[in-house]
């Protein structure tokens, strides 16, 4: 376990990806829970890593998500549901992680969905230089389906009771107390128990962050 100050995770998370030798970009998986922090180091990280003069693609698995019609056969409040249902991974391999890896042409486009809205996305299609790194965030990374696709995985690791917590401040604008709670003891924190219990993302990943206290942050790196 290494502990330190929120740069000196970043510097160190920074040269993990300086340390991957592929010869397509490197895709850079930050898995966890939600409101564990993920999006807030992946930004991070971003930056970090275009100080350095790397050229950064930035997405999310929000930007994957089937439409809303088709998310909730088990209904709103399902764990199987949110685990299920919700991600095209199909879509997200196709657009962005297929193109950017081995024998990929590395033409991409970074989201086909705006959750928003609720409407399908058609962005442009770009091309990567071969040494970009794409950050990629969200839930469930170390899935069968999207496993193999990553060059460097990292897991942003919270109390789960703390993420409700987390919640309640960041969602607050958006939906009810109630609602807040009832989503994630129903829907959210059953699903991450489901995906530890089936896929034990930790045992898969390069390096876990323990995102606990986001400015004291303590992490560890797996050896496999």
């Amino acid at each position: 376990m290494d502990h330190g100050t929120r740069d000196e995770l970043l510097s160190r998370l920074a040269e993990a990806v300086g340390s991957v030798t592929v010869p397509h970009p490197t895709r850079v998986a930050v898995d966890g829970p939600p409101a564990a922090g993920k999006t807030t180091l992946a930004d991070e990280l971003a930056v970090a890593l275009r100080a350095q003069g790397r050229d950064v693609i930035r997405a999310t698995i929000d930007d994957f998500l089937f439409p809303r019609s088709r998310r909730y056969p088990r209904g709103e409040y399902s764990a199987e549901g949110c685990y299920f249902d919700t991600h095209d991974h199909g879509a997200l391999n196709r657009a962005l992680l297929d193109p950017l890896g081995p024998g990929g042409d590395r033409r991409f486009q970074h989201a086909v969905y705006d959750h928003t809205a609720d409407t399908v996305l058609s962005p442009p299609v770009m091309t990567a230089t071969a040494d970009a790194v794409l950050v990629f965030d969200g839930v469930f990374l170390m899935r069968p389906e999207l496993i193999d696709r990553w060059d460097l995985r990292i897991f942003v690791s919270t109390a789960l009771a703390k993420t409700v917590d987390r919640a309640l401040i960041r969602e607050r604008r958006v939906l009810s107390r109630a609602d807040i709670e009832r989503r994630w003891r129903e829907r959210y924190i059953p699903s991450q128990q489901l995906y530890f219990a089936t896929v034990r993302p930790t045992d898969h990943v390069d390096i876990v962050v323990h995102n606990d206290e986001p400015q004291q942050p303590v992490w560890e790196t797996r050896t496999h």
